[in-house]
């Protein structure tokens, strides 16, 4: 009988020219790049007519399929002489809003032409979206204050208010959400005066846009001179790499002798916005230092 032949071991080179191979098999791919916290946002606008009547409200309303995460507002031509009475997004505790309603009275007597923008920051579906609202007691007091909070898990992407029953005889001095630079926001605190002596009674709605939490959600702001002229202007800008998803402002010194005429985001229909403005001047001659903080709610672009 022959021999029956052995196997032949693989030398030391041909196991190296193997491991060479499987090495080469194993390819490397680099890390994901974070989400996108709010995917397709932009920011819509809607103009009411240019007139000289005393109320003036236009809606601005997302594109179909996205949903409303932020507000903002412009009187155009008034100059300190209309006040914001309504700053409404729509939706509900169990629906995401769409739309954001502005209406705008005239503090005083005003003969000239003006109207009010209405700015809806939008973007598509946001998982868990939803508008909370919490009313102030209705009296006949000279200031009402009112929280709304999101619901427990959720946080604050936008703000939005209502002054009720006293029709350009109220100015909002506080649109102040909370957290900071390293919190997410999870409420907004309403404060409003009477610009003038109100013998009527009165409430505010404060409403507060909620959604689960988003990556990177903060609270910036930016704070203007003080000082007693009598237009103040500031703009909080998002942290590199963050968009707006909502703002915000607060008056400081004024107690209701002023207005935020502009209450701002930049962007566009096809351009994220990255910053708010504040804009505010004296309703009446106001002799004190004062000044004005401007609120920009952030998350990862």
């Amino acid at each position: 009988m022959s021999a029956q032949a052995t196997p032949r071991r693989p030398g030391q080179g041909a196991l190296r020219v193997a491991l060479g191979f499987a090495v080469a098999a194993v390819v490397v791919v680099p890390a994901a790049p974070a989400s996108a916290a709010v995917p397709g946002l932009v920011r819509i606008s809607a103009v009411s007519v240019s007139n000289s009547t005393d109320f003036r409200s236009v809606t601005a309303t997302c594109p179909a399929g996205k949903v409303l995460t932020g507000t903002g507002y412009e009187v155009n031509g008034a100059t300190g002489e209309a006040v914001v009475d309504d700053l409404r997004p729509n939706g509900g505790p169990a629906a995401a809003p769409t739309a954001v309603t502005v209406g705008a009275y005239e503090a005083e007597a005003f003969a000239g032409n003006w109207s009010v923008t209405a700015y809806a920051i939008c973007a598509n579906p946001v998982a868990g979206l939803v508008r909370v609202a919490a009313t102030s007691a209705s009296d006949s007091n000279d200031f009402r204050s009112v929280t709304a909070t999101c619901p427990a898990g959720k946080v604050l992407t936008g703000t939005g208010y209502e002054l009720n029953g006293v029709t350009g005889e109220g100015v909002v001095d506080d649109l102040r959400p909370n957290g900071g630079p390293a919190a997410a926001p999870t409420s907004v605190f309403v404060g409003a005066y009477e610009a003038e002596a109100f013998a009527g009674n009165w409430s505010a709605t404060a409403y507060a846009i909620c959604a689960n939490p988003l990556p990177g959600l903060v609270r910036n702001s930016a704070v203007s001179v003080s000082n007693s002229t009598d237009f103040r202007s500031v703009v909080a800008t998002c942290p590199a790499g963050k968009v707006l998803t909502g703002a915000g402002y607060e008056l400081n010194g004024v107690t209701g002798e002023a207005v935020v005429d502009d209450f701002r985001p930049n962007g566009g229909p096809a351009v994220a916005p990255t910053s708010a403005t504040s804009g505010a001047y004296e309703e009446d001659a106001f002799a004190g230092n004062w000044t004005n903080t401007a609120y920009a709610i952030c998350a990862t672009a």
